[in-house]
């Protein structure tokens, strides 16, 4: 099953629940689909999808941090309810240990020794964290394992 029929199922199953936030949140998802396949006129499959998803999840955290920031705890937990819709569609994330260990095996395959290869690094390793892990704890990690 695509991630399209799922969010289609998902948005059928919160209209018959009356379930406003998550059928915002699905339509939501749908729409930035719809956008990024009329932007590139082609279909997009399951990674694309994956991607935006990614997106607009990232988009959730930083709009959390900026809320939690401004004393706008209302707007900050309906940021999380929506952040908490997205992730259902998102591969598994990954954990820090997950992400230290993916890091640390990345680096001994490339031989890396210092900061100065971070960008090889995060080369290596970004292809392997997609949609499975926020970029920047990724680089984060990178930075802290390569001091």
């Amino acid at each position: 099953m695509t991630l399209k029929t799922q969010l289609n199922d998902a948005m059928k199953a919160a209209m018959k629940a009356r379930d406003d936030l998550r059928l915002s949140a699905v339509r939501m998802v749908r729409a930035a689909i719809k956008n990024r396949e009329i932007e590139t006129r082609a279909e997009l499959d399951d990674q694309a999808v994956t991607d935006v998803i990614s997106t607009m999840a990232k988009q959730r955290r930083e709009s959390i941090r900026m809320y939690r920031e401004g004393n706008r705890l209302e707007l900050a937990e309906k940021e999380e309810l929506e952040l908490s819709v997205l992730l259902e569609f998102l591969p598994t994330q990954l954990s820090t240990e997950e992400i230290d260990t993916l890091v640390s095996q990345v680096i001994l395959d490339i031989e890396a020794s210092g900061a100065k290869d971070m960008g090889r690094v995060m080369k290596a390793v970004t292809p392997l964290t997609a949609g499975k892990a926020d970029g920047k704890v990724v680089s984060n990690a990178v930075r802290r394992l390569l001091a």
